[in-house]
């Protein structure tokens, strides 16, 4: 069977953009800092606690803006997220393009450090010395 033409093969890397830059523009037009847009994280309103994704919609608008900073220091490890999936989507279209598959293979020793850092970003941020990583 002869490979699929190279529009169909770019086809869902595509539409994972469209789909995802479709988010950041509602999330930097509908600013979450305004209260009554979005709901409120779940474990803070129970708990006062931040979980790791607090101040990531917060951080979006902030990166879509152009301010760095701020969305930094709204949630860092989303911020590294965004440029992870900007790496990754290019490996994906460039495999694409080329006509192999995309592959992502973690191993339990990645998925355990992206855990492990990911907890510690939790409890630093909730601890009295760690009140500059609160949103």
């Amino acid at each position: 069977m002869p490979p699929a033409p190279r529009w169909r093969r770019l086809a869902t890397p595509a539409g994972v953009l469209a789909a995802v830059a479709g988010a950041f523009a509602y999330v930097g037009v509908v600013d979450p800092n305004h209260p009554g847009h979005y709901p409120v994280c779940p474990l803070y309103r129970l708990t006062g606690l931040y979980c790791p994704g607090c101040g990531g919609l917060r951080s979006a608008h902030a990166f879509v803006h152009g301010d760095l900073t701020a969305a930094l220091h709204d949630n860092a490890p989303a911020v590294a997220g965004y440029f992870l999936f900007a790496v990754l989507w290019m490996a994906w279209v460039a495999r694409a393009w080329r006509g192999r598959p995309a592959r992502l293979e973690l191993g339990n020793a990645q998925m355990w450090v992206i855990g492990t850092l990911l907890l510690a970003f939790t409890v630093v941020r909730n601890l009295p010395f760690g009140a500059w990583l609160h949103p």
